[in-house]
């Protein structure tokens, strides 16, 4: 189900920075990027966040390399925060696009600069925690979480020897293996990058959509 040109799709992240500096008018595209995680969560939950998102990819491709990759703090984390950084993200733009109004280079302008900024927070923050912090409490991101709780869940089998394997792999640090006793891991923020799939030694992980593992099937 991994999204095989995510590593790749950082690219158009930094294309769209170096061009949409010279010509700002191509900066209305990012709207796209806005709009694509919230769209799609009521159905695959975060699955853009974690397959086809440039800025995560720049975050899991580029910036990882450089990352101490400590744990997320649970500040990040926090609903207050999450709220908080939601009204002042959509404040800020909201404002800005009102003076902007009618001119198609300010107005992509505007999507420049927050996307600019906003990825520089995360590449601090990366430097300094892990490289998803941002995602922790990305605007979009927490609209997308919002809508995914129960969506696309990641089945977890009772083969699970609870060895934390998934907990290392996945982006976000969440803890797929707290899902055992339930039966799935349900939590709003899952990626869906398939990462604790693959690494997990008991084949005890797959999403709802996917095959099922042999540990999960039911005997004919």
């Amino acid at each position: 189900m991994r999204n095989k040109l995510q590593p790749y799709l950082f690219w158009i992240l930094l294309a769209y920075l170096a061009i949409g500096f010279v010509y700002p008018a191509i900066g209305v595209i990012a709207l796209v990027c806005m709009l694509a995680p919230v769209v799609i969560a009521p159905f695959k939950g975060r699955f853009w966040c974690g397959n086809w998102c440039p800025r995560g990819s720049f975050y899991d491709n580029a910036l990882a390399r450089f990352s101490p990759k400590r744990p997320i703090p649970s500040f990040f984390r926090s609903k207050g925060l999450r709220i908080f950084m939601l009204i002042f993200i959509m404040s800020v733009f909201s404002a800005q696009m009102y003076f902007a109004w009618g001119d198609l280079a300010a107005m992509g302008m505007v999507f420049i600069n927050i996307i600019f900024v906003t990825t520089v927070v995360g590449v601090v923050l990366g430097m300094i925690y892990h490289q998803r912090t941002w995602c922790s409490f990305c605007p979009m991101g927490t609209l997308a979480s919002w809508l995914s709780r129960g969506k696309m869940p990641l089945k977890v089998a009772p083969s699970c020897v609870s060895c934390g394997l998934c907990t290392k792999a996945c982006p976000l640090q969440l803890q797929p293996q707290s899902g055992k006793e339930a039966g799935a891991f349900t939590d709003g923020d899952c990626l869906k990058c398939d990462r604790c799939t693959a690494v997990c030694p008991k084949k005890a992980l797959a999403f709802a959509t996917s095959e099922e593992p042999a540990t999960m099937k039911k005997p004919a």
